[in-house]
């Protein structure tokens, strides 16, 4: 019997807040693969809203009902990340055109640097076609609603975390 080699799939991002969209391209994405690994940029150039360890339990708890989940978080290359981990695939999420080509210059990289690994896109669900991270940080520091971009936990980790920023004005729920 011939024992086949999993397959393992790294979707990595930010993930400053993890939204709709992002949850939607891991559903599907695991059911792709034998492991999806969901690895969290520490990206030292950018300033995110919410620290790595922050970022990481709100991805396992949006994530907890989805059995071949893995959340890590990393600090180098993704090409040299994924080679760490044994993975074949880096998955990527494409809301438009314009993601397209940013997205494509990306995984050129990566496969310069780690011939191995594949990049795959898998499309947004257009319900989802126009959310972004910073999108959903912009419209929450402005009160806005954010009930259908997020899940509830992180809605409520949201709030909480504009409202400290704000020095403990409340926010419209």
């Amino acid at each position: 019997m011939i024992k086949l080699k999993p397959r393992i799939a790294v979707y990595p991002g930010t993930f400053d807040p993890v939204t709709m969209g992002h949850q939607d391209i891991i559903q599907r994405a695991a059911k792709q693969f034998d492991l999806l690994i969901v690895a969290v940029l520490n990206n030292i150039s950018k300033n995110p809203l919410f620290s790595l360890e922050e970022r990481m339990e709100l991805l396992r708890t949006v994530t907890r009902d989805i059995p071949n989940i893995e959340v890590d978080s990393f600090r180098d290359l993704t090409a040299n990340y994924v080679r760490q981990k044994g993975a074949q695939v880096i998955v990527r999420g494409i809301r438009s055109v314009t993601d397209f080509e940013y997205e494509l210059q990306l995984a050129s990289t990566n496969h310069k640097l780690n011939p191995d690994a594949e990049t795959i896109f898998m499309m947004t669900n257009p319900v989802y076609s126009y959310l972004s991270s910073s999108m959903v940080k912009e419209i929450a520091h402005f009160e806005g609603e954010v009930v259908d971009l997020v899940a509830p936990e992180v809605e409520a980790a949201l709030r909480s975390k504009v409202n400290a920023k704000r020095g403990g004005s409340t926010m419209k729920s």
